[in-house]
This record gives C-alpha cells, sequence and structure tokens, in this order.
C-alpha cells in the first residue's frame, strides 16, 4: 500500500495506536491519535473533552491538509470532515477476553506513571467492555459495523491479536483501489 490518508479503528484496546504508529513510522509519515484531540490535556488525565469545533479545528491544523498521514481511534462520532478526507480504513477486532486483559494492564501501567482517577478508570473500563455487547447503546461493534457498511472507501479488516510487525506487513501489502 502505498502512503495516504488512513484512519486505524476498532475497539479501545484492540491496537489501533499501536499499528498506527507502526504503519506511520513504516510509511515516514505523521501519526495521529483521535484521543489526543478529544481529551484537553489535564491531571488527572482523560477528564475534560474540547468540543467538536476545537478538536476538528485542530486536527486541521496539525495534520489533515498533508497528502499523507495515519490517525488511529475513532471519530465517526464526530469527525465526519476528517473521515471523508480518509483515503482507507483498517478495522481492527480482537477477543473481547484478551481486549480486557490489555486494558486492565494498560490502566495498571497509567496508575503507576500517570496521575489517574480510580472513578475514572472503574468507568472506562466498563464503556470499553460494553463495546462487544449487541444492547450496548454507545459505541459498540455492532454502531462500527454498521457505520463501516455505510463507507465508500476501502476497508481492511483485521484480527489484532497478531504480532504488530505482522499486522503492519497486511497493512503495507493491502492493495486497495484508492
Amino acid at each position: 500500500m502505498r502512503p495516504c490518508r488512513l484512519n486505524v479503528m476498532g475497539a479501545s484496546g484492540a491496537g489501533a495506536t499501536t499499528l498506527g504508529r507502526a504503519v506511520a513510522t513504516a510509511w515516514s509519515v505523521p501519526h495521529a491519535d483521535s484521543d489526543d484531540f478529544y481529551w484537553v490535556p489535564t491531571s488527572p488525565a482523560y477528564t475534560t473533552p474540547r468540543s467538536v469545533d476545537e478538536r476538528v479545528a485542530l486536527m486541521e491544523a496539525m495534520f489533515v491538509p498533508r497528502a499523507a498521514w495515519v490517525l488511529s481511534g475513532d471519530i465517526t462520532s464526530w469527525g465526519r470532515s476528517v473521515i471523508d478526507r480518509c483515503d482507507a480504513v483498517v478495522f481492527l477486532t480482537l477477543d473481547p477476553d484478551e481486549r480486557r486483559r490489555r486494558l486492565e494492564r494498560r490502566q495498571d501501567v497509567r496508575r503507576e506513571g500517570e496521575s489517574i482517577d480510580d472513578a475514572s478508570t472503574s468507568a472506562f473500563l466498563a464503556w470499553a467492555i460494553g463495546y462487544d455487547d449487541p444492547a450496548f447503546p454507545r459505541r459498540s461493534r455492532r454502531s462500527h459495523e454498521a457505520w463501516l457498511e455505510t463507507l465508500r472507501k476501502p476497508v481492511l479488516r483485521l484480527e489484532s491479536a497478531q504480532p504488530v510487525d505482522e499486522l503492519c506487513r497486511r497493512v503495507l501489502d493491502w492493495q486497495p483501489h484508492i
């Protein structure tokens, strides 16, 4: 795959940020993560969201006009103008139990190195684990699948239990019609 404007997304803990960074490094293009635009930097982290207009304006200023970039994360509910500028999407899935283990390990690391709020952490884990429940009313696998069906751009679906170098190779070898 040639460098382009690529969105790597999936459930929290599926590895979108890790794969996004790997692909951006391989292509020598900027990598951005949706959380960096969604949240105002605070201590504890992840407590204050930016307005939609602020998020999109910041993304436009930082990377969107460039010819190629990799954006990791989900912006389906608020970033349509950015998604419209993407050339392709990589959608990651992962067994829910493995995803939960990854999320819990990540939260443990954050507890050691950052100021985080335990109540927010518990709420985040409950939200993230709800993703695979078809009846979950918020961001879910069902809502992502429905959204992907509306796209008129190539979508590569990957099961992300594989090592990141293998996932990156599969993205780099992908030949979508862009």
